[in-house]
């Protein structure tokens, strides 16, 4: 068990490259069957094939083998379709946020870049501290009103000049020879110049970076980290904390997303889903453009989490007084 949230990240076997291929082994091995529902329901939108089976069973109905034809290819067309679709529907307010000319002109002015974008403007802040309905934010809101107003321009500076550098230095040949996480060169946005504690952590700053990039960061998001629990069977693989996807305290009935989930990791776990997904659109003649690459992976990962969403919320729900304790994003 751990003993101190704050202070929590992972264990240094996760970082060993043979604890990395059994979770990469499970991972694939449990992609394929969520990956034909994924489709089937074309994300979420509709009923699986499976689940018309157990309706059939629930209401007494001649229990039936066949399932409702569906063609696969159009059904993933249809599903990378909305999936840019919906990435595409707020990214212009990142976009608009994260121009180094206007952060610039934000230097003398960080109150107001608090108080007006970051708070008014930017979407996931604006939501997440306008949320009054989920009583766990408050420490959010808390934490976001006492901040220091020219470290989170700072934050967001530093954020938007490294992605800005990375996709300038981008190059996919060179991208697609990418074999450990090392390679991905992103372990500099977990050190404190890309992050102010309890505002913008490890969520917010990648969800920044994500939707402005989204060829070459992942959205590391709460859904994703829970999608990976599931994915990799909730293996401990040799981990004393039971999951490095989950932050677990059995004995306060603790557990959450581990919110302090190193981006380097997460990251080339990104990758290699990506592969996956590109490997499939291949023999389903869909196609997955690489300037979309990581909007495909989040819509994925975020279909595994809602296939999970009772489950998730009854787990969450007995963590919510520890979880006001303890610093999140």
């Amino acid at each position: 068990m751990f003993t101190n949230h704050k202070d929590f990240n992972v264990e240094p076997i996760c970082y060993d490259e043979r604890h990395i291929e059994n979770v990469l082994e499970t991972i694939k091995t449990n992609f394929e069957p969520y990956f034909v529902r994924y489709l089937e329901t074309q994300a979420g939108v509709l009923v699986s094939g499976a689940e018309i089976l157990e309706l059939q069973k629930k209401f007494g109905m001649k229990v039936t083998d066949k399932r409702i034809a569906k063609d696969l290819s159009a059904s993933f067309k249809a599903v990378i379709a909305e999936s840019i679709d919906s990435f595409e529907k707020d990214r212009e307010a990142y976009i608009q946020i994260m121009d180094l000319d206007t952060l610039e002109e934000y230097e003398d002015d960080a109150h107001t870049f608090k108080s007006k974008v970051l708070k008014c403007e930017c979407p996931i802040i604006r939501k997440t501290y306008q949320n009054k309905l989920a009583k766990e934010l408050d420490k959010y809101r808390a934490d976001f009103n006492h901040a220091d107003a020219e470290k989170l321009r700072s934050v967001v500076y530093n954020l938007c000049e490294f992605g800005e550098e990375y996709e300038d230095n981008y190059d996919l040949d060179e991208y697609e020879k990418i074999h450990n996480y090392e390679d991905l060169n992103v372990s500099i946005l977990d050190t404190n110049d890309y992050t102010a504690l309890g505002v913008i952590g490890g969520g917010i700053k990648t969800h920044l970076l994500f939707k402005t990039h989204p060829a070459v960061f992942p959205n590391r998001s709460a859904d994703s980290l829970w999608a990976l629990w599931y994915l990799t069977d909730k293996d401990d693989f040799g981990c004393i904390t039971d999951s490095e996807f989950l932050m677990i305290d059995v004995k306060k009935s603790f557990t959450q997303q581990n919110y302090f989930y190193p981006y380097d990791l997460f990251a080339y776990y990104a990758y290699e889903l990506f592969k996956l997904l590109r490997d499939k659109a291949d023999s389903l003649n869909a196609y997955l453009d690489d300037s979309y690459r990581y909007v495909f992976v989040d819509s994925f990962l975020t279909y595994v989490a809602r296939e999970h969403d009772a489950d998730i919320a009854f787990i969450k729900s007995r963590s919510d007084d520890d979880y006001r304790s303890y610093g999140h994003d």
